[in-house]
């Protein structure tokens, strides 16, 4: 994926109307909540017992760990579609009710398609996930104080790119069969940015719906009862014998 800018001096900003002022349309159907895909997982097991930190891991190493592998998981998830995403397909970076713009450090807008976007995204979680002042690989080399800052930056931009798959992708997920791969990721990204406070409740609010479905640990089957037998007859040996007198 190519680089369209340096990424550095932009941050995010939404807008909940169109680029042309006008409000956005009616509430659609959401194909991502019928229970037909929300029940295909990869996994079956509840993903909290994965993102809760080890009692030997220190916290930055955990953090930076995984986030490391969400940048990749979910830029490889985004790559099975990026051939619908397109300038004429994906005009702005849509999620929802929500479009998504950048902004330069002078406060100056730059009109982004979703394409451009997600390019944007991924070029500077590349550039910070392979820094190593930021990401220490090596022994004794110590974080810096803004590693978590940077790490709820990454995260929150990550969530952007989720959501506009779902929103604008998850018909050409779903004809690929990735579904149960999306939602899967989607599920252990969101268990593991509450477990560790990483987005604010009021940025991922606009697909708390899917995250409630998913987040929820699936109940246990209720076994199956085995089938019972019939009571057999008692043995002749076990009846009692009366002695008529």
């Amino acid at each position: 994926m190519g680089v369209l800018v340096c990424c550095d001096c932009f941050f995010y900003r939404k807008s909940k109307t169109k680029p042309n002022g006008k409000k956005p349309p009616a509430e659609e159907k959401k194909l991502y909540l019928d229970p037909e895909f929300t029940k295909i997982r990869v996994v079956d097991f509840d993903l909290k017992e994965l993102v809760v930190l080890p009692r030997e891991i220190d916290l930055n190493e955990w953090l930076a760990s995984n986030t490391t592998t969400f940048f990749n998981l979910i830029n490889l998830q985004y790559s099975t579609i990026s051939e619908f995403c397109t300038g004429e397909t994906c005009q702005a970076m849509t999620a929802w009710n929500t479009i998504y713009y950048w902004y330069d450090e002078r406060g100056k807008k730059t009109k982004c398609t979703a394409p451009q976007y997600v390019d944007f995204v991924m070029s500077l979680c590349q550039k910070l996930v392979t820094d190593e002042e930021i990401f220490p690989t090596k022994y004794g080399k110590e974080f810096p104080n803004s590693f978590e800052s940077l790490v709820k930056k990454i995260c929150r931009y990550l969530f952007h790119v989720l959501a506009h798959l779902y929103w604008a992708h998850f018909k050409e997920t779903v004809a690929l069969d990735l579904q149960g791969h999306l939602n899967t990721l989607y599920a252990h990204f969101i268990v593991f940015v509450r477990e560790f406070n990483l987005i604010d409740p009021k940025e991922t609010c606009i697909m708390d719906d899917l995250s409630e479905v998913l987040c929820t640990p699936a109940p246990l089957p209720v076994p199956t009862p085995a089938p019972s037998t019939p009571a057999s007859a008692p043995s002749p040996s076990s009846q009692n014998h009366v002695t008529e007198r």
